[in-house]
C-alpha cells in the first residue's frame, strides 16, 4: 500500500437490524463499529466523504424481490458515496484520489477499483457528483429523453418536482424547449422554487386540493409528456390529461413505498386507447451507455449556472437514517446528501 496517514482501528457503518414494515422505524437499523476494512487484490481502501440517501433504498429493505438484491440483515447497507482514497496499490490510483462507488452507509470502504469511477473536486463540487452529475441527473436525462421521447414544444408535467430528479427533468424540458413545464410539490416554498429559480411554468401544491383538478387549471392545453417520481393520484391525473400519442415515464411511485397494502392502480387506463398513449418504467441502470454523452452536456449548464440544483446536507453519520426518512417524507430540497 501507498504511505498514508495512521488509521482509526474502526470504521462505523450503519446495518438493517429489521425488515420495516410500512414506515421505517430507527430501531430497524444500528450504527456499529467494525475492525477497519483491509483491502484485497485490486481494492483501494476509501475514506467516504459524501454519502447518498435515495427513495430506492426502501425497497431494498424488504425481501421482496426486486431490481436491486435486498440489504442483508446484520450487514452494512449500500448506496452512493464520494470519498478519498487513503491506501492504494492499484495501478492508477494513488492516494488523495476521490473516487465515486457504491459503498455508502459507512466511513471507510475497501472498495474494488473496477467498480469506482475517479472524480474531480476541481471541476464540480464532490457532492455533485452524487446528484446533478450523478445518479439523479443520469435519470432525468434519460427518462426525459429516451423513456419518455421527449420533443421540442412538448407539454411537461414532473411530479415530485422540487427533489433531486423532478428538478432536472424541468430544466432539462425548458432548456430543450418545451413549450409548457409543470411541476408539483409538497409545500408553497417548493412551489415557488419551481417558478422562481427553475424556470418551471407553473407549479401547484399538491395538498391544496384534488390533484387532477389543480393539473387540468395549470395545463389547459393538456401534457405530451409525464414524469412520475410519485404514482397514485398524480399518474391518474396525468393519463386524464395526456393528449394524443402522450408519453408517461415511470421513475418512482414514492406515495406508495410504505404501504402496507397494495395501492389503488388508476381507474381511466382505458383512455390510454383514445389517446394512443405509452406508459412505460425504466431503471437508470438501464442506460449507463448515455453516461459520457450526459456528463458532455449538463456539466457545462451546471458550470454556467444554467441548470440550477439544491441539496439537503445533514452532517454526521449518525444522522443518515433520519436524513434517509427524511427523503421519504419529502424533507429535503434537492438532493438529500450525508456529510461525513
Amino acid at each position: 500500500m501507498s504511505d498514508s496517514p495512521a488509521l482509526p482501528a474502526v470504521s462505523r457503518e450503519w446495518q438493517l437490524l429489521e425488515r420495516p414494515v410500512g414506515w421505517p422505524k430507527p430501531e430497524d437499523f444500528a450504527l456499529v463499529e467494525v475492525p477497519m476494512p483491509e483491502p484485497g487484490e485490486g481494492q483501494v481502501l476509501v475514506r467516504n466523504e459524501y454519502l447518498s440517501v435515495d427513495p430506492y433504498m426502501r425497497g431494498r429493505m424488504s425481501a421482496a424481490k426486486s431490481y436491486a438484491a435486498p440489504y442483508e440483515l446484520g450487514e452494512p447497507m449500500q448506496g452512493g458515496a464520494v470519498g478519498v482514497v487513503v491506501a492504494s496499490d492499484v495501478d492508477g490510483i494513488e492516494a488523495g484520489d476521490h473516487l465515486l462507488h457504491f459503498l455508502g452507509w459507512r466511513e471507510y470502504a475497501a472498495v474494488d477499483a473496477g467498480q469506482a469511477v475517479k472524480v474531480d473536486p476541481d471541476a464540480a463540487p464532490l457532492s455533485t457528483y452524487l446528484g446533478v452529475l450523478g445518479m439523479t441527473g443520469l435519470t432525468a436525462y434519460a427518462g426525459l429523453l429516451r423513456t419518455a421521447g421527449f420533443k421540442e414544444g412538448d407539454i411537461v408535467f414532473v411530479s415530485g418536482a422540487a427533489g433531486a430528479v423532478g428538478s432536472q427533468v424541468g430544466q432539462l424540458a425548458k432548456l430543450k424547449g418545451a413549450s409548457r413545464v409543470i411541476g408539483s410539490a409538497g409545500s408553497d416554498e417548493k412551489v415557488r422554487l419551481l417558478v422562481d429559480e427553475y424556470g418551471f411554468d407553473a407549479a401547484f401544491n399538491y395538498k391544496d386540493g384534488p390533484v387532477g383538478e389543480q393539473l387540468r387549471e395549470a395545463a389547459p392545453d393538456g401534457i405530451d409528456v409525464y414524469f412520475d417520481n410519485v404514482g397514485g393520484d398524480h399518474l391518474q391525473a396525468a393519463i386524464a390529461e395526456l393528449n394524443l400519442h402522450g408519453r408517461i415515464a415511470i421513475c418512482g411511485a414514492i406515495s406508495v413505498y410504505n404501504n402496507t397494502e397494495p395501492a389503488p392502480g388508476p381507474n381511466n387506463l382505458a383512455r390510454l386507447i383514445q389517446t394512443r398513449g405509452r406508459i412505460e418504467g425504466f431503471l437508470v441502470g438501464d442506460h449507463y451507455d448515455l453516461q459520457p454523452e450526459f456528463v458532455r452536456e449538463i456539466a457545462p449548464l451546471v458550470a454556467s449556472g444554467k441548470l440550477k440544483y439544491r441539496e439537503t446536507v445533514v452532517d454526521g453519520i449518525q444522522n443518515m437514517v433520519e436524513a434517509f426518512l427524511g427523503v421519504l417524507r419529502g424533507d429535503n430540497t434537492g438532493k438529500m446528501i450525508v456529510k461525513l
